[in-house]
């Protein structure tokens, strides 16, 4: 299997300039509390605003990492889960990694065809006969499609998550699978892994 120095990525770089981003924003704003005649109020939004990009950042990098050990398409995936992002059409696409799910997932339509952002893409398509439930991915191919996951009974804040949410989280919780997510009604992307769920970007 192919792998891939995290060391190296892009997103790294990326990470490291937003972490700097908001250490100085925190620096100006404890040298800005030793001024009586200026309030720091003003910049707790940009920092609520460079966190939240920050964590999506985060997310990203990690879920390349996390990816690449297990398939050689990962970019293939992250471009596939950016389109169907930008279209906001729903999507559950799970990545085996050590553990095996077979027994842990009701088994959908067999596809046994290598990965392609193209074929994730058009499995996915509102009306495909093969768009409701989730794709398993072992390595490179796609196994199958239209599965069923476990569903997670963890409530998450305040806001009720969607099944799609809920089965990522289900399967998470009873393997070391990892688990994208894509919300047709919101079209915002996030991975589970581990019983939680994380908010992404794709990389291009």
């Amino acid at each position: 299997m192919l792998e891939v120095n995290c060391d190296t990525s892009s997103l790294k770089a990326e990470l490291l300039q937003e972490l700097r981003g908001i250490s100085v924003t925190l620096d100006e704003s404890i040298h800005a509390l030793k001024n009586e005649n200026e309030c720091v109020l003003r910049t707790f939004d940009q920092i609520r605003t460079k966190f939240s990009r920050l964590e999506t950042v985060a997310a990203s990098f990690y879920l390349q990492c996390y990816l690449s050990p297990y398939t050689e398409k990962y970019l293939d995936l992250s471009k596939a889960v950016q389109h169907l992002a930008k279209r906001r059409q729903g999507a559950l696409i799970v990545v085996e990694r050590e553990d095996p799910l077979d027994l842990l997932l009701q088994a959908g339509i067999p596809i046994e065809a290598t990965m392609s952002h193209s074929l994730l893409e058009s499995i996915f398509y509102p009306g495909s006969p093969l768009h409701d439930g989730a794709v398993l991915i072992r390595q490179n191919h796609i196994v199958s499609a239209a599965n069923v996951l476990p569903l997670s009974q963890v409530v998450v804040g305040e806001k009720k998550l969607g099944t799609r949410h809920r089965a990522a989280l289900g399967l998470s919780e009873k393997s070391d699978a990892l688990i994208v997510v894509v919300s047709e009604e919101t079209g915002k992307a996030s991975f589970a892994m581990q019983g939680h769920l994380y908010p992404i970007i794709s990389p291009s």
